[in-house]
């Protein structure tokens, strides 16, 4: 049972074109949710201080208004990328002030009792729809006594002069649509999450994407990249010899020679698997080479 809330599409059809002019303006979707909650103001400010039924020409224009820019704030934040996660709360918190507004219009029209009965009433179909999407349902949204209907149900208040009844019927249909709500919700969280879960998916992708595309753009900046210069170790390393040397003639590493050993001149070397081996030249062999010389 969706009530007048059926004919969303066809009211967000009509409002298009409006949407388009919003977006090629740049107005931010938030400053949409700040209208709506201004004309519920004015509208409840109509409601409780023009005598019926003068009132009901400004308060229908201006809830009529205040639907509208529920309608577009949403409808403009995904049509132009700006989803984000704070316009969400900001959304909702719009909405609930802007209810509440247009119920404290009935202050001076019905006992106290009664308006906080309805106002008590009237947030409680959100929350249980708030409860559900947060669990991981689809969000629920619609009559028997929903957004739509208080709104027009204000408007027959303010032509009629029928405060008290209207505000019975608001609380009681409020909470009968919480009920609804709530019921509907608990049979879709019964089911597999293969049906549930692809929903509050795609909600949340959506969300994520609108923060994602905010914080690339405040967080891109170019990026120049410095080559290294090369170590002294890199540059003097030997290229590897493709023959590499036996494991017999290949070096050994032995202690650090002695004193007596350093202060003995070396021979020219030997050269054995390319790499070239000096060694102290002692006194006899530094003589066998004086005698191989003569």
């Amino acid at each position: 049972m969706n009530g007048l809330y059926a004919l969303k599409p066809w009211y967000a059809d009509r409002l298009s074109g409006l949407r388009r002019t919003l977006a090629a303006r740049q107005v931010s979707p938030d400053t949409l949710t700040a209208a709506g909650v201004v004309c519920a103001a004015g509208a409840a400010a109509a409601l409780a201080w023009l005598p019926a039924p003068l009132s009901a020409l400004p308060v229908g224009v201006l809830l009529a208004g205040r639907l509208a820019f529920a309608n577009l704030d949403g409808a403009l934040a995904r049509d132009t990328g700006r989803t984000t996660r704070r316009g969400a709360l900001l959304n909702e918190l719009g909405d609930r002030a802007a209810d509440l507004l247009v119920i404290a219009g009935f202050l001076p029209l019905a006992p106290l009792w009664l308006v906080a009965a309805a106002a008590f009433a009237a947030t409680l179909p959100s929350w249980v729809s708030l409860a559900g999407a947060a669990a991981g349902a689809p969000r629920r949204n619609g009559g028997p006594v929903g957004k739509t209907e208080r709104c027009l149900l204000a408007v027959v208040a303010a032509a009629s002069g029928w405060a008290v009844p209207v505000l019975a019927v608001v609380a009681a249909g409020s909470a009968v649509t919480a009920v609804v709500r709530a019921v509907w919700v608990w049979r879709a969280l019964g089911q597999p999450e293969t049906a549930v879960a692809p929903v509050a998916i795609e909600r949340a992708v959506a969300t994520e994407r609108g923060a994602a595309a905010e914080r690339t753009v405040a967080s891109e900046k170019p990026v120049v990249r410095v080559a290294e210069p090369a170590s002294p170790a890199t540059r003097r390393r030997p290229s590897p010899s493709p023959c590499p040397p036996s494991p017999s003639s290949s070096p050994r590493l032995s202690s650090p020679p002695s004193e007596h050993a350093r202060s003995l001149p070396l021979d020219p070397g030997e050269v054995s698997g390319g790499i070239t081996h000096t060694r102290p030249q002692s006194p006899v062999d530094r003589g066998t080479q004086l005698r191989g010389t003569r």
